[in-house]
């Protein structure tokens, strides 16, 4: 109990240097609780909605994979007939049956051709009003539609549109464009995923959807009371036959969860990520406030040893403390991961996916892990100073500094920083080295981590010549005040560098990824000034292929010298070797092409790919299986006959756009394929007539006004459209990164605040002979500014490292140009100054405060 009770009065004698220290567990602990919070909230609130939705069984077609299939056809989807729907019941056990009509390849615009689906991925889904609808939707104005021109819009998208009853919408299928009005508004009965949802009647959205009456693209079966689903379903199979996809309630359930369960994955995993970079810098703070304040009280500490203290209590009391600061910190952090979990469902509320509160998950295995994480991170992080602490002599309490000196300490951290640093670098070159991207990713890796604990490291060692550096061009300049700063940043090497390390850890991943993003954008727009020759390219964002009707209406466009047609075609490949390559794709297109997109090619000529019954391949397809100019290859088209196809053209595999395609022309493909079974165009180009640039622009995007899913690009349109989503990522990226950064900011204001009050008698001398206030605050903030200007150079320079390393690793997979966006980094670097400047200012205000009498008596 002893123990205890010293290491809780130390705790609240320093409570206001431990506050920091805690905010950093805090916010670490938040961001996992926070992450775990929101991924099991959204796990149970999409379970919720499929198990809601889901039918006791369900009847899909045959080569229907996944209800999201249909997302990116290029087709249309399979259905069912009528007759399936009567089959399914009169089948045994089946006590009601439903026909549901759905597709997400239709868009909806408003009268003025505004496109009113979401932009955030989420699909805009129209479909059949039944009473299957009635589980996920329900209707809170108006009433559902009674013909072909009346329809109901979901409440978050009429709302977000200020869409109203009565007016009008325009839904643009793959059979064509129709006109309905909204005559009634539904509501999520759970959650709304995101998406747009159009109700139709039956009729309308099997003629309108499909073209055709009497289909459905899937049957929803009710078991009987009393029967499972699993012996409903084995009976709907025995009257259906072979060819459908049957699924329980269960099946379906967990086929949908999967659908989600990747994006899920990948968002919680990246944010688990970014916590525990936020865990590493909270360790640097916390192992500098430990050391200080086991420096500050080496006296007591050696009367504590004088009077009978073992070592392992100093340093038992030393951890208890620890104990108590990560116990704390991580309680108040579980308690705001719920409040950031909030507050990211509030988040996704904005972007259309509203998550309800009364859905808030909080498993228990939660505040335990943000616990348990949170309180071992910070014994971790206090164990050398507890250690240290353990090591103080009782003659300690009879000097000025007790601390143990370790005259090798120094050498020995030389010799593993250097020896960690070139084991590192060569990492970092090898990964540069490799044949292929995947080679070299776990050199890279390793390289990255050698690297950045070779820098923690050695840090202490560069601060003495890096903060020298910086001081003749920064702290000179303000005389004797800049010089006693510069001196007291080198006091003590290894304070400087555990803090300067804080903020070296979130710069050099900011620096990493805006050189890695910066590359992608100038090797992108180097790849289009290079190789794309057409003056327009038009395609949809969200992956819809281009109907018909829209790819006429471009074709009709005043001002073009050509359009370019663009699908893809799947098919199953034999070679002359026997050998078979399944699953392939060819890029379809018409001869203009050649015109359009500069292939460069290692044999033959890519023109003559588009002769009849003719093909390309790209030149790593040629050295796999043994090609050459001539060859005779078999294809077995997916949808259609089999072709023999001659090898006209090899193209080159150093190459970013198009990168390992098989050419063929469309003419020849629909030779084999049914006109009903081609797939429709994933991207068209276009090409103005000499002169006619400006004004083919302009009426192409006024042809294509009606069809608000395409967008229509110049090549300007383009590499800004790359350079935004680039942007996009890096702000993501780099707001996540900034709770880093913060951990690190409040690392320099407590080892300034422990600082100032380690130099109180110092401080009340100088005081005393003659420095004002002023330039007392000044030199805290110089010394400040100095760190983080120090801690920059580290970051930005490692994470310049890095990116480079990175880049020609890419530059494998076509991210070929290496660009330094030195601006950024500049601004960057420029940045660290002043959060240097504003750390300083809470501990030079309290310095500047000192009573010079009480300062110089202070022992």
């Amino acid at each position: 109990m002893s123990i205890l009770k010293t290491s809780l009065r130390n705790v609240l004698a320093h409570k206001g240097r431990m506050a920091l220290s805690a905010i950093a567990v805090v916010l670490s602990v938040a961001f996992v609780c926070g992450t775990l919070v929101f991924s099991d909230t959204m796990n149970t609130t999409f379970d919720r909605l499929f198990a809601t939705t889901a039918a006791d069984v369900t009847v899909s077609p045959g080569d229907q994979t996944s209800g999201q299939d249909q997302q990116s056809a290029e087709k249309d989807a399979p259905t069912l007939p009528a007759a399936d729907l009567k089959r399914v019941a009169s089948a045994q056990g089946v006590q009601a049956v439903t026909g549901d009509v759905t597709t997400i390849q239709a868009t909806v615009a408003d009268s003025d051709d505004n496109n009113l689906g979401p932009t955030s991925g989420a699909p805009t889904i129209v479909t059949n009003w039944d009473t299957g609808e009635h589980k996920s939707s329900k209707i809170t104005s108006g009433h559902a539609p009674r013909g072909p021109t009346e329809s109901m819009l979901d409440a978050d998208t009429a709302k977000k549109h200020k869409v109203r009853l009565g007016d009008t919408v325009r839904v643009i299928a793959p059979p064509g464009s129709f006109t309905t009005t909204i005559v009634g508004i539904t509501t999520f009965q759970t959650t709304n995923p995101g998406a747009l949802l159009l109700y139709v009647d039956t009729p309308t959205a099997q003629t309108r959807l499909f073209g055709t009456t009497g289909v459905y693209s899937q049957i929803m079966a009710t078991a009987a009371p009393g029967l499972s689903n699993e012996t409903v379903k084995k009976n709907v199979a025995t009257a259906l036959g072979t060819g459908y996809k049957i699924q329980t309630k269960a099946e379906s359930t967990a086929e949908n969860k999967d659908d989600v369960s990747g994006f899920l994955n990948v968002m919680k995993y990246a944010m688990l990520g970014f916590a525990a970079i936020a865990f590493l810098v909270g360790i640097f703070l916390i192992f500098n406030t430990f050391s200080m304040l086991v420096g500050q009280r080496i006296r007591e500490i050696g009367l504590q040893r004088a009077l009978g203290a073992s070592r392992k209590q100093i340093n038992r009391s030393v951890l208890t403390e620890a104990l108590l600061l990560g116990i704390t910190g991580s309680a108040l952090g579980v308690g705001a991961g719920v409040a950031l979990a909030v507050g990211l469902m509030k988040l996704m509320g904005s972007t259309g996916m509203h998550l309800d509160t009364t859905d808030l998950t909080v498993a228990w295995t939660t505040p335990v892990a943000g616990l348990v994480l949170g309180t071992l991170v910070t014994i971790l992080a206090a164990y050398v100073p507890a250690r240290r602490a353990g090591k103080v002599s009782p003659m300690a309490a009879l000097r000025e500094a007790g601390t143990p000196k370790e005259g090798s300490a120094g050498r020995v951290r030389a010799a593993v920083g250097l020896v960690l640093t070139a084991a590192g670098a060569t990492l970092l070159y090898l990964a540069t080295r490799t044949d292929t991207a995947s080679d070299g990713v776990k050199p890279l890796a390793g390289g990255v981590v050698l690297t950045l604990i070779s820098m923690i490291i050695i840090g202490p060692l560069l601060a003495r010549f890096v903060v020298r550096a910086l001081s003749a061009g920064v702290l000179r300049v303000f005389g004797p005040v800049g010089r006693m700063a510069e001196r007291n940043a080198l006091r003590n090497p290894r304070r400087t560098g555990a803090t300067a390390s804080a903020l070296m850890v979130g710069l050099a991943l900011v620096a990493s990824m805006t050189v890695v993003g910066s590359s992608m954008v100038a090797s992108a727009t180097s790849e289009l000034d290079k190789s794309v020759g057409a003056d327009f390219i038009v395609l949809s964002d969200a992956g819809q292929a281009i109907l018909p009707e829209a790819a006429e209406a471009m074709k009709n466009t005043p001002g073009l010298a050509h359009v370019t047609e663009y699908k893809e075609i799947d098919a199953t490949l034999t070679y002359p070797n026997g050998k078979t390559e399944k699953d392939t794709a060819f890029a379809a297109a018409t001869p203009s092409y050649t015109e359009d997109l500069r292939v460069p090619v290692v044999a033959g000529e890519l023109k003559d790919a588009y002769a009849p019954d003719a093909m390309s391949v790209d030149e790593d397809t040629a050295t796999a299986y043994g090609l050459k100019l001539g060859d005779r290859i078999k294809a077995d088209f997916a949808d259609g006959a089999t072709a023999t196809l001659t090898l006209a053209a090899i193209t080159s595999s150093d190459m970013t756009i198009d990168r390992g395609a098989k050419y063929v022309a469309i003419s020849t493909v629909s030779t084999y394929v049914a006109a009903k079974d081609m797939p429709r165009n994933e991207l068209m180009f276009g090409t103005a007539k000499e002169g006619q640039e400006a004004a083919a622009y302009a009426r192409l995007k006024k042809d294509l006004k009606p069809y608000p899913q395409y967008q229509v690009r110049d090549q300007t349109d383009y590499k800004q459209a790359l350079k935004d989503q680039v942007g996009s990522l890096l702000s993501l990226i780099n707001g996540l990164l900034a709770l880093a950064i913060i951990v690190a900011v409040l690392g320099v204001v407590n080892t300034l605040a422990l600082s100032v009050v380690e130099r109180t008698r110092e401080i009340g001398l100088v005081r005393a002979i003659g420095m004002s206030r002023r330039q007392l605050r000044r030199m805290i903030r110089l010394e400040s500014v100095v760190i983080a200007l120090f801690g920059a150079i580290l970051g930005l320079g490692l994470g310049m490292a890095w990116g480079t390393s990175a880049q020609q690793l890419l530059a494998l997979e076509g991210l070929k140009v290496l660009d330094i966006p030195w601006t950024t980094i500049g601004t960057v670097f420029a940045g660290s100054a002043l959060v240097g400047l504003l750390a300083a200012l809470v501990p030079a205000w309290r310095a500047g405060r000192m009573n010079i009498l009480n300062a110089i008596a202070t022992d």
